[in-house]
């Protein structure tokens, strides 16, 4: 499956010019408030007609201006999710689902429907209206209804927004398994760099309506010359390995042949994991330091300095894990003397790495992303 979007088009003091192409998986709309990324799922969606627009979907032309081709939005077989679950408070959860069944293009058989209802842990909910659902069981059942459409293309616009984060932890496991399990591909617009760490295999990145990068997850959230959360949300990907969970509360990571060490992970020995470490919380020492809490000390090379227009700077240290981003002070990086080339070493503390942005299932590995121990 491909999506291939060319979109173009001029509002009142912002301008939406859009290109991408990217294979099945889950692809992250990635970048801050009002970059332009919803305005690109209305238009995939047919929500609205852009003044230049090529939409194809696994070959299938959705909307082509050029051509005047445009198809209506309940002709294009795509299952939206929106950041409010949108259900209808006087069907139950039942009827809430078969609702989206109705609009499939194909037969959607019982067993298909059971299958997505277990994947999904709504079973027990099938006979609630949703006025007596948390915000997450919406979300869920939103999420089966758009499936049960049949659609080719999922668009998951900001769909964990409204909700606070013990609602966001119960309802990312069911992304992952969406991603994992159904041969659908979603995008995913986000300005939440913990949930584009979590969830992307691809990242197109946006800001003020341009695409800005487009690559793999690691490629993309690791390149300091994009940033598209800002700095303040900057932070790299590093893929990893479970070695060992020991006794005393920590899980032992490989990253390409480091060890790092985490509050305990619930995943299994020889798991595979790809965990966020933000910029914010990297330590550099030029010399390996002694006598320190911190428990990950990762050696490197500066690969690159990039200087802001305010206080930081930005390094890119080249790890055997992959590459590891630094913010820190212009006046740290001068008593350092930092520069490109120099080995470093960069240190992070077990705790500050969340175990809400480590990825776990079948995570894939893109363009520039280490294999542990190759």
């Amino acid at each position: 499956m491909s999506i291939s979007v060319q979109l173009r088009h001029k509002f009142q003091g912002f301008a939406l010019e859009a290109q991408f192409d990217v294979p099945s998986g889950v692809t992250a709309l990635f970048g801050r408030s009002g970059s332009g990324k919803s305005t690109v799922i209305r238009a995939i969606a047919g929500l609205f007609v852009p003044d230049e627009a090529r939409v194809v979907i696994n070959g299938r032309v959705l909307c082509d201006t050029g051509s005047g081709i445009c198809l209506p939005p309940h002709k294009r077989r795509i299952g939206t999710i929106f950041q409010d679950a949108r259900l209808f408070p006087h069907l139950s959860v039942r009827q809430n689902l078969d609702y989206g069944r109705r609009f499939s293009a194909r037969d959607v058989s019982e067993a298909e429907v059971t299958q997505m209802v277990e994947m999904l842990g709504i079973g027990h909910l099938l006979d609630r209206r949703p006025a007596g659902l948390s915000g997450g069981e919406q979300q869920r059942v939103a999420i089966g209804r758009a499936l049960l459409s049949g659609p080719d293309l999922i668009l998951a616009d900001e769909p964990l927004a409204a909700l606070d984060d013990a609602r966001k932890d119960e309802i990312l496991p069911y992304f992952e398994r969406l991603r994992d399990e159904v041969s659908i591909p979603i995008l995913y617009v986000s300005h939440s760099p913990a949930e584009v760490a979590r969830l992307a295999t691809t990242v197109v990145a946006f800001e003020a309506g341009l695409v800005t990068g487009q690559g793999g997850a690691v490629e993309i959230l690791g390149d300091p010359n994009l940033m598209p959360a800002g700095v303040h949300g900057a932070g790299a990907l590093i893929p990893a390995r479970v070695q060992a969970h020991h006794a005393d509360g920590l899980t032992e990571l490989s990253a390409g042949g480091v060890p790092l060490f985490l509050p305990t992970l619930d995943a299994a020995l020889g798991a595979q994991v790809r965990l966020r470490i933000a910029a914010q919380d990297v330590i550099l020492s030029p010399a390996r330091p002694k006598g320190l809490s911190a428990l990950n000390i990762m050696p490197g090379t500066i690969a690159q300095i990039r200087m802001g227009e305010g206080p930081g700077v930005m390094v890119s240290l080249a790890t055997p894990a992959g590459v590891v981003l630094a913010r820190v002070t212009k006046r740290s990086a001068a008593a350092l003397d930092l520069k490109q080339g120099m080995p470093c070493h960069a240190v992070i503390k077990s705790v500050s790495i969340a175990r809400q942005t480590v990825a776990r299932g079948a995570v894939p590995l893109g363009a520039g992303e280490v294999r542990d121990g190759k």
